[in-house]
């Protein structure tokens, strides 16, 4: 039978929707960075990155080369996206700006909201460069204000004003609000100023932008989020009573170290985009709102893009894809497109004349269209998008619930997906979600729903695993929700061959020992961070693309692959505890155990070949001879490039054959 996706792939459109990654590369990001531009935020001390002590910096300078970095690794994964930069607390004006009249006193657009470039980002290093060798540059550029701050409802009204003139309105928009004063407004008239930036934060969150605060904290002032921002920033957390007013964040969201500013900025520099946002029904009459988050997504290179030269630049290629009726030659409509499946060898199509009574013809109106003999069947894209969806719209729906022992682990075969209540789509949604959760917990039972997330996904038995709050050391917090894990049909687990079964077992005398070292090479705080340990391959490809794209030039050399093991300090820790291990290894029987297999096996073609038996070939002019296995086999042992056709491979074993004699 023809593959499934011959005849089951409609459209670039209907594609799109099975891509869990659509969303994420057609959504454009706009990302805002507020800084606080106040005296405590300009004052100097020695940079730690320099070893000369002239050398000085500020939370300021932190925080443009937080941007800098930011926008350099944009212009990799998401060229599309925008930045700008705002000041606030300076006596500066935005002088000549076309926002000019909107924007609050004290509040000065650096870099207004546009796309990222290259010589945007020339811009803020230059300035970066020059408050390096002139300690005084950013305090004479952006001037403080001397004995007052601006109202946080100023900011958030600029920032709103920004947003509106630069963003598009289907773009997914933030603001990175840096600042180290945990209490911007004190004295008289204060309660009238939080009241007003509360009402302005939530015109922002109305508008679809959200905050992404980073407090900076020292060993001197610590940021005391309960003074003043815990008031302000609109509750996010699920809880119970939702007249409540918990702290909107925990008091370890403050940056200790400023240094770690970017390294807190990279886990927000994703935005949050949903996968899907569907109604999840509980009962017959009883719906709330859900949204769906992916937790583990593969990063790849982006998208290539085809350019033409027009002389005085490159200018992007829009690519369409046309079907085209290969009799006529001329472009076919979507909507009338036909699909069918090829089973076996195709069958010649016939010309079936309906002279209106034949019960074989194709009757108009009918629901069954009557197919005659040896005529493949047809059918539309609705029909296909049927079969695939079974006439269901994207929802949750839940059935019923059972003990967590039931789930057994081999049920995981996919990545999960973490829902969460939307409140925006059904009123009461968050109370709602939040009590099924603790219930659930409490119960220790996990549900059972029917999922189908979007509109041309197939509909699939779903696990729905509680996931209470949870607070750690250092920041981290885990949300309350659910994990939908997606439960395999009969046929999608295969049964272990009875030699997996019945497999040799290690010893516990070896068991320990393996794991005497194993505890000692296990990560800090036994968490593996995803962003610490980027793929390699792909770094060193957008080293390049970054390196190019700001005309700098390229050092493979300084490249640095984080995924390499430090086998020096490995050998300091637990080198004695390996080689014990190794030593028992050796004496243990099951280690010497072999298992041989019940079925018959496929013996591997031998694709070694004698260096003098190849350079009598080559001398005799026979290489081509020589298969392509063994032609890769002796090019790999000698470190050369082992792609390409087979005679670029002979090409390549000649050339090495004749310099080296």
């Amino acid at each position: 039978m023809a593959p499934y996706d011959e005849w089951n792939k409609l459209d670039e459109d209907d594609e799109d929707e099975l891509q869990d990654s659509s969303a994420f590369e057609g959504k454009k990001d706009v990302i805002l960075f507020a800084i606080d531009c106040s005296k405590s935020m300009l004052e100097l001390r020695d940079d730690p990155n320099y070893e000369d002590s002239s050398v000085k910096t500020c939370n300021i300078m932190v925080a443009l080369d937080a941007a800098i970095q930011i926008q350099k690794k944009k212009v990799i994964v998401g060229p599309n996206d925008s930045v700008g930069v705002m000041f606030y607390n300076t006596s500066r004006k935005s002088e000549g700006s076309e926002q000019g009249s909107e924007i609050k006193r004290g509040n000065f657009i650096f870099q207004s909201i546009s796309p990222i470039s290259a010589p945007k980002v020339q811009e803020l290093s230059r300035l970066l460069d020059a408050a390096r060798l002139d300690p005084d540059l950013l305090r004479e550029t952006f001037p403080p204000l001397a004995g007052t701050r601006v109202p946080m409802g100023d900011v958030f009204t600029s920032c709103n004003w920004i947003m509106r003139d630069g963003a598009p309105k289907t773009a997914t928009k933030r603001i990175f609000l840096i600042t180290d004063e945990d209490d911007p407004n004190p004295g008289l008239g204060s309660s009238r100023l939080l009241t007003s930036a509360k009402t302005t934060l939530i015109d922002l969150t109305q508008a679809g932008i959200t905050i992404e605060p980073f407090f900076i904290s020292t060993d001197e002032k610590l940021f005391d989020v309960s003074r003043y921002y815990s008031n302000v920033l609109i509750q996010t957390e699920i809880t119970e009573d939702e007249d409540s007013s918990p702290e909107f964040l925990p008091e370890s969201v403050s940056i200790t170290r400023i240094e770690d500013l970017l390294a807190q900025m990279r886990f927000h520099e994703v935005p949050k985009r949903a996968l899907f946002s569907v109604p999840f029904h509980l009962a017959e009459g009883f719906t709330i709102g859900v949204k769906g988050y992916g937790l583990v997504t593969e990063q790849r290179k982006g998208t290539y893009k085809y350019f033409i030269d027009r002389g005085d630049g490159m200018e992007a290629i829009n690519t369409r894809t046309d079907w085209v009726d290969k009799t006529s030659g001329l472009a076919v409509k979507k909507d009338e497109i036909m699909y069918g499946a090829s089973l076996g060898e195709t069958v010649k199509a016939e010309t079936v004349e309906d002279d209106g009574d034949s019960a074989d013809g194709i009757q108009e109106g009918s629901i069954a269209r009557a197919v005659p003999l040896n005529v493949k069947v047809f059918y539309t894209a609705d029909e296909v998008k049927s079969f695939r969806t079974l006439g269901l719209e994207p929802q949750l729906k839940l059935l019923g619930f059972k003990t967590r022992k039931s789930l057994r682990a081999e049920d995981n075969v996919k990545h999960s997906i973490f829902i969460y209540p939307d409140e925006m789509s059904y009123s009461g949604s968050r109370r709602t979600f939040s009590a099924l959760v603790t219930t659930m917990i409490k119960k220790k039972r996990i549900g059972l729903v029917l999922a189908m997330t979007r509109r041309n996904a197939t509909p699939t038995f779903c696990a729905m695993i509680p996931q209470a709050e949870k607070l750690e050391e250092g920041g981290w917090v885990e949300p309350a929700g659910f994990h939908l894990i997606t439960l395999p049909f009969a046929d999608d687990i295969r049964a272990a061959p009875d030699q997996v079964l019945s497999g040799a077992r290690a010893s516990d005398e070896l068991k320990d020992k393996a794991f005497a070292w194993l505890r000692r090479l296990q990560s800090k705080g036994g968490k593996y961070p995803p962003d610490s340990y980027p793929n390699p391959a792909l770094a060193y490809h957008n080293a390049q693309l970054e390196a190019s794209a700001f005309r700098e030039e390229f050092d493979p050399e300084s490249f640095r692959d984080l995924t390499q093991a430090n086998y020096e300090i490995i050998q300091q820790r637990v080198g004695h505890l390996i080689k014990q291990w190794k030593e028992t290894l050796r004496e243990d029987e099951t280690a010497n155990t072999i298992i041989l297999p019940s079925g018959p096996t496929k013996r591997k073609a031998d694709s070694s070949v004698d260096e003098a038996d190849l350079r009598r070939k080559y001398e005799n002019g026979e290489l081509s001879k020589l298969r392509v296995d063994q032609l890769k086999e002796y090019l790999k042992s000698k470190g050369l490039a082992v792609s390409g056709k087979k005679s670029e491979l002979i090409e390549r074993v000649g050339e090495y054959l004749d310099t080296h004699l």
